[in-house]
C-alpha cells in the first residue's frame, strides 16, 4: 500500500542512501537499539555468548563517550578454530551497527606479507606505480566511513602493515599516498587469526580447564607474533568456543529459515522433518572445520533437490514442499 505521507522515517532512509549513515544514528532510535545488540547478535551467530557480550559492551561504551575519544568504536582480536562463527559475527554486527552487509569490508592479509605491501593499503606515494589507485584500505573508508573493516588471518601481514595499523588503532586516523586524511573513527575493526587453535583445541578437549590459564597460553602465543604496542592498543581478544552438534544444530535451523525466506517470496512452503534437521548437523558438522562445510550440504541435500523441481515444472508457485528420510536415509521431497 503507497503511503500518502512522508514521516521522518522516510527521510531519514534517503539521507542514509546518499551519505552511508545509518538510518538509527539519524534518529533517536539508536540507543534503544544499542539496549538490544546482544539480543539480535544471538539470535544470528551461535554458541558465542561471549564474544558477542564482549563485542556489545566495547561498542556500548564507545556510542556512551566512555571510550577514548578518536579512535575507531571498537579494536578486536578474534581468535579460535575454523568455522566457528568469527566472520559471522563481523557480517552480523556490520547488519546491526550499519544497516546492510555492504558495509563490511574484508581484507586478505595473506596479500600483505611483504613491506611494499602497505602501499596497497594506503596507496602509493606521488611517481609510483599505482598512485593513482589509491589504498584498499583508506579508499574503502573514504567511500564508506560508517563500516566494518575486517583483516583476516592478521598474523600474515608484514610488522610494516602492522606498524601502519597501530597508527590507525591509535590516532582513529590514516593518511593516504596523496596525503590525505582518512577518519577511521565511525568504524570498528576485526582481526582473525589461527594464531594458538591448536592450543586452544587441546586445552577446551580436557573437561576441566581454567580459562586464565587458557587466555594466560594464547597471549604468551600472540606475543611471538606481535608487539607488545600492537597488542596493547587492542581493545578485546576474544577466543571463540569450538562448537559441538547441539550447536550445528541450531545453526542448521538458521541456515533452513533463510531458504524458507527465499522459497516464501515465490509463494513456496517449506517443510523439514526433525529426522531430516538431525542428518543434515550430522553430515554438516567437521571436528576441523566446524559449521564451515553445513552450508554445502544443505545445498547439496536441500536446495538442489527444490531447484531441481521449481525447473521441472515439478513445484509451482503455491506449492508446499515437505522434506523427509526414506527407508535408506536418504533425503526425499514430497509436494503437495
Amino acid at each position: 500500500m503507497l503511503k500518502e505521507e512522508v514521516d521522518e522515517e522516510d527521510i531519514a532512509e534517503v539521507i542514509a542512501k546518499w551519505t552511508g549513515i545509518p538510518v538509527a544514528k539519524l534518529m533517536s532510535s539508536e540507543k534503544e537499539k544499542l539496549l538490544h545488540m546482544e539480543d539480535y547478535l544471538k539470535k544470528h551467530v551461535i554458541g558465542q555468548e561471549y564474544a558477542i557480550e564482549v563485542v556489545s559492551d566495547c561498542i556500548r561504551r564507545a556510542r556512551s563517550g566512555l571510550a577514548e575519544p578518536g579512535r575507531p568504536l571498537g579494536v578486536f582480536l578474534f581468535l579460535g578454530p575454523t568455522g566457528v562463527g568469527k566472520t559471522e559475527l563481523a557480517k552480523r554486527l556490520t547488519e546491526f551497527l550499519f544497516d546492510d552487509q555492504k558495509n563490511l569490508t574484508r581484507i586478505d592479509m595473506s596479500e600483505y606479507t611483504e613491506k611494499h605491501s602497505v602501499s596497497r593499503l594506503i596507496g602509493a606515494p606521488p611517481g609510483y606505480v599505482g598512485y593513482d589507485e589509491g589504498g584498499q584500505l583508506t579508499e574503502a573508508v573514504r567511500r564508506k566511513p560508517y563500516a566494518v573493516i575486517l583483516f583476516d588471518e592478521i598474523e600474515k601481514a608484514h610488522p610494516e602493515v602492522c606498524n601502519v595499523l597501530l597508527q590507525l588503532f591509535d590516532d582513529g586516523r590514516l593518511t593516504d599516498g596523496k596525503g590525505k586524511t582518512v577518519d577511521f573513527k565511525n568504524t570498528v575493526i576485526i582481526m582473525t587469526s589461527n594464531i594458538a587453535t591448536n592450543i586452544i583445541t587441546e586445552l577446551e578437549s580436557k573437561k576441566n580447564y581454567a580459562s586464565e590459564q587458557l587466555q594466560q597460553l594464547v597471549s604468551d602465543e600472540l606475543k611471538k607474533y606481535f608487539k607488545p604496542e600492537f597488542l596493547n592498543r587492542i581493545d578485546e581478544t576474544i577466543i571463540f568456543k569450538k562448537l559441538g552438534l547441539k550447536e550445528i544444530v541450531s545453526i542448521v535451523d538458521l541456515q533452513l529459515k533463510e531458504v524458507e525466506q527465499r522459497l516464501k517470496e515465490r509463494n513456496i512452503g517449506l517443510e523439514v522433518s526433525k529426522e531430516v534437521k538431525d542428518f543434515l548437523a550430522k553430515e554438516g558438522f567437521d571436528i576441523t572445520y566446524g559449521a564451515r562445510p553445513l552450508k554445502r550440504v544443505i545445498q547439496q541435500k536441500i536446495v538442489n533437490l527444490v531447484s531441481s523441481g521449481i525447473i521441472g515444472g515439478k513445484i509451482k508457485d503455491g506449492d508446499k514442499v515437505q522434506m523427509d528420510l526414506d527407508a535408506k536415509n536418504s533425503v526425499v521431497m514430497k509436494i503437495s
